[in-house]
């Protein structure tokens, strides 16, 4: 086999390497550019739904103290799209109509975040180090009214 020419004939297929190589960086320059396109909303824009606890710091416990099946998943959906983090729901033991917001922490300003994103809730402290929360909220009917809107 004769070694290969350098005069510029049909053999030497330079070209087809140099094309290879320019449309392989088209194609990762495309990738990047989707990406941060994705990413990057043009027109400067959030979305509403933030990441719990984000812009409010404070462990919140939701416990459904009345028959209405699911209120209590719904009152978790309605202040984690406020920025609280929910870390609990469930049932409580004991049925009652009006909602009330227990601060189990130290920081007495975290019942009146909490009402002022559930609108409704009567507040009372009782702080407990135990418990790794700030806010237990027992929901009552009284919640269901303004929740209805959520749907």
């Amino acid at each position: 086999m004769a070694p290969a020419s350098r005069d510029g004939r049909v053999l030497e297929r330079t070209h087809l390497t140099w094309l290879r190589a320019a449309a392989a960086l088209l194609a990762v320059a495309g990738v990047v550019a989707l990406a941060w396109a994705l990413t990057h909303r043009g027109d400067g824009a959030r979305p509403d739904r933030g990441v719990p606890g984000e812009r409010v710091p404070y462990a919140v416990e939701v416990l459904n103290g009345t028959d209405v099946d699911g209120l209590a998943r719904r009152v978790t959906l309605h202040l984690r799209r406020a920025g609280l983090d929910v870390v609990f729901y469930g049932t409580n033991a004991d049925s009652v109509d009006s909602t009330t917001i227990i601060v189990r922490g130290t920081d007495p300003t975290a019942g009146n975040v909490v009402r002022d994103a559930l609108g409704v809730g009567r507040i009372r402290v009782d702080a407990d180090p135990r418990l790794l929360l700030d806010v237990t909220v027992v929901v009552g009917r009284d919640a269901v009214g303004v929740l209805d809107g959520d749907r």
